[in-house]
Order: C-alpha cells, then structure tokens, then sequence
C-alpha cells in the first residue's frame, strides 16, 4: 500500500512534534517534511507534493491564509487546518473559505495530553483528504442560483445536518435561498468550538435569509436559519408557530455534540408531519437514529447524493436505512427542499 504523503506545517516545535507522532500512530501516513513558516511551506510544497498537507494559521513572515492564497484548488481541498479557535475563530472561518477540507482544534501547548488526543481524529481527516477525487476538486465551484419562492408561507420546519464538507455545503445552500424563504431553518454543524459564531456571522452577510448562532429561547421563523452552538445539542420545541430553539449542556449519549440526532429527534416530537430533515455531506451516521424518528413521525428526510458529498458518510447511513423520500446533488437541493415545502 502507497502511504498518504503529509507535510507539516507549524510554527512551533511541540505543535510540529505532536501532530507529527499523532500522525505517525498509523501506517497508512508517511511524515514528508515539516515547514515551520508560510514561506518554508511553499518551498517544501513545490519540492515534496505533498498528497495532505496540515497547516498552522497564525506564524511569521507568511501565515496560514498566506499560504492558501498561494495554493491551487486542488491543494487547497487537501489541506487539514490544525489550529486554536481562540482568538483564530475568523481566520479559521477564512480558511475554510479558501476550500480547505476541515478543520482540527489544536489546544494549547499546554494542554500536552489533549494534544495528543487529537490522533484519532487528524488521522482519519487525513485520510478522507487524501481521497478526494482529483477530477472533482478541479472543478469550479459555481453559486446555485437563488430559488425563487414557491409560497409566502409553509408550516414545514427545515432541519439540517452536516459534518465533513458542511460548511461550505451551507455556504453554497443558504445562499440560494431567497430572503422571504417560507420556513424556519435549524442547523447542526460538526465543527470545532469556537468556529460557529464566526461562521453564523459569516453566512449572515453572505446570505439574503438571515443566519445566527443559537441561543435559549431564540424564535425560528421563517427566513431565519439558526446554527447550533459547537459543543452544544440544539432541540426545538413548542407547537404552532410559536417555536423556538433550545440548548442543551447536560449529558449526551452522542458522539457528537451537536448532535443531528437530537435536533432530528426534538423535531419528530413537537412537529410531526411538519419537519423536513435534510442530511448533507458528513463523515459518520449521526443523522440516523433521529431521521428514523423523523419518519415515524410523519415527517421527510432529503439527502445529498454522493455525486456532491465531500463525504458520503452521514447521506449514505440514512439512504441504504431507507429513509430517504429523495436525493439531490447541493447545486439541486434548494429546489428540492422547495418542492417540499
């Protein structure tokens, strides 16, 4: 087996230790080099070819978005961000922009066991990096056009979930959607604490419906999508049009956290044949206990087709269940989330 070439790139020396040893914790991942600035990067970029490449934000001389700047799509969607939210959350959120693959939280070089708690996790998001379909990458992104409403009303709720690839699946899907978008919308994102404020902030100014971070007792109405909390479950809850998110930070049974589980399940218990559950492309199944829900109750669950999906994880699970009334690629899925309201 041909080993997934990485190149690390950090700043500082006990960063560059530890994601190195995490990495090397499997032996499907071979080590290339280390760049400890933006400018070491680009010159071990160009001379190693590095198949992933992880990548510190904030250094000297050329920091991470420097660097991303200077990389073509392809290398861009390769690339695994390892850095801290605080005080990094925007230039995270920018990277992401830029098309990189995900993001992994990198506590603080004090934090020397949680460090290292990050193998698991950089290995497997090294690996899916490393699978991405070099024809597909080259693509252009193109915008979906905004889907004209349908109705000025509808008593369907839209609940999404998302992981690997979710944030710029949502960019592409909340854009296409007009301002007078007939129905609320609840999201849960698998993403690193710290990131969801700035995203919401980001798809707020980007997008023509409006898009906040949850908060207790916050209102959905439609035209408002509401982006749970990382590291905290979202439920809605009430009944008529008197429905309003709440958050939850007591014990979860979930991997996850948010959990589409729980959003899914809090949806099937106040909504019924109301909810609309719209799963989008994501590493693992979380998604499919509550879709099950979602169906017994009489509600929907759309997927996105594997065609679109960065990661055809959390779709699929819910698709061979065989509860999935629909698929639809992302540039489709706003009309086919209207052709259901």
């Amino acid at each position: 087996m041909i080993p997934i070439r990485v190149l690390v790139v950090d700043d500082s020396a006990f960063a560059r230790k530890v994601v190195r040893e995490s990495l090397q914790t499997s032996p499907q991942i071979e080590v290339v080099g280390i760049a400890r600035d933006g400018i070491d990067a680009l010159e071990k970029i160009a001379e190693l070819k590095p198949d992933v490449i992880t990548l510190d934000l904030v250094m000297p001389n050329l920091d991470g978005l420097g660097v991303l700047a200077s990389l073509n799509a392809e290398q861009r969607a390769r690339v695994v961000v390892v850095s801290m939210a605080d005080g990094e959350s925007d230039i995270g959120i920018a990277a992401l922009g830029y098309g990189v693959f995900d993001l992994v939280h990198k506590p603080t070089a004090l934090a020397v066991a949680s460090l290292h708690d990050i193998a698991e996790e950089l290995v497997t998001k090294v690996q899916l990096a490393a699978l991405q379909p070099r024809h597909r990458i080259q693509e252009p992104v193109l915008e979906i056009p905004v889907v004209p409403p349908r109705q000025r009303h509808s008593d369907r709720v839209v609940l999404i979930g998302t992981s690997t690839g979710g944030p710029q699946a949502l960019t592409r899907l909340l854009k296409a959607l007009p301002a007078d978008f007939p129905a609320p919308i609840a999201i849960v994102l698998h993403i690193p604490a710290g990131y969801t404020g700035p995203l919401a902030e980001r798809l707020n100014n980007e997008c023509a419906i409006e898009v906040l971070e949850a908060e207790e007792g916050l209102l959905l109405k439609p035209g408002r999508a509401i982006l749970a909390k990382a590291g905290v479950d979202l439920f809605v809850a009430g009944s008529g049009d008197a429905l309003s998110a709440h958050l939850d930070v007591g014990p979860s049974p979930s991997l996850h956290r948010p959990s589409v589980d729980v959003l899914f399940q809090s949806a099937a218990r106040c909504l019924g044949k109301r909810a609309l559950g719209v799963v989008l492309t994501g590493m693992g199944n979380d998604g499919l206990v509550g879709a099950r829900a979602l169906i017994e109750a009489g509600g929907e669950v759309l997927t996105e087709s594997e065609a679109s999906c960065v990661v055809y994880g959390m779709p699929r699970a819910i698709k061979e269940a065989g509860l999935s009334v629909a698929e639809a690629p992302l540039e489709q899925m706003a009309t086919a989330i209207s052709d259901r309201l």
